[in-house]
């Protein structure tokens, strides 16, 4: 058994997404110059690699890339929505954010925008969360009785403390 095996499921999930959102990161980053590639191209490429790598298992690579596209998606139909910036999406303060994350996040984002925005539409309505997937930073909040689940990084979704609930949605700062 590898290593990378051994490691808790949850936490290898959490480090993969990490990973796979660094990769995503760095391939936009290199794509710049020339002609920019797609945000479902770019996850592609960052699941085939973690897969190469044997970091992950194709199944999970699959899970994994669904779970970063679909925060970006949310991410991205927030900012076109509201024009706010990405603190405001996550919902705290942004120091308890690590940094890297925060940058790599933020350019994913910006360099794939005109992508997302003509994807926002159908991001809001299949932008639900689930118990067992794994989510980026931010707040979650309980479809079943409205409690908030807090993520100041990566993390895999627990079921509601409260009513035991399984799907939630992001926060909408308009709501506030």
């Amino acid at each position: 058994m590898s290593e990378q095996q051994k490691k808790d499921p949850v936490d290898r999930m959490t480090e993969a997404y990490e990973q796979m959102l660094e990769r995503v990161d760095g391939i936009l980053e290199q794509a710049e110059k020339s002609t920019l590639p797609t945000l479902r191209r770019s996850l592609d490429q960052a699941r085939e690699r973690a897969v190469e790598l044997n970091e992950l298992t194709r199944e999970e690579a699959e899970k994994l890339t669904g779970y970063l596209e679909r925060d970006m998606k949310d991410a991205a139909a927030f900012l076109v929505e509201t024009g706010n910036e990405f603190r405001d999406w996550w919902r705290f303060d942004m120091q308890l954010i690590e940094q890297r994350l925060l940058e790599m996040f933020a350019n994913v984002a910006d360099r794939t925008r005109v992508e997302l925005e003509r994807l926002a539409d159908r991001a809001r309505e299949a932008s639900s969360y689930h118990t067992g997937e794994v989510t980026g930073p931010g707040t979650l909040v309980c479809e079943g009785c409205g409690k908030t689940l807090h993520f100041h990084k990566a993390g895999r979704i627990p079921p509601c403390s409260e009513c035991r609930g399984t799907t939630f949605r992001r926060v909408d700062s308009k709501a506030d």
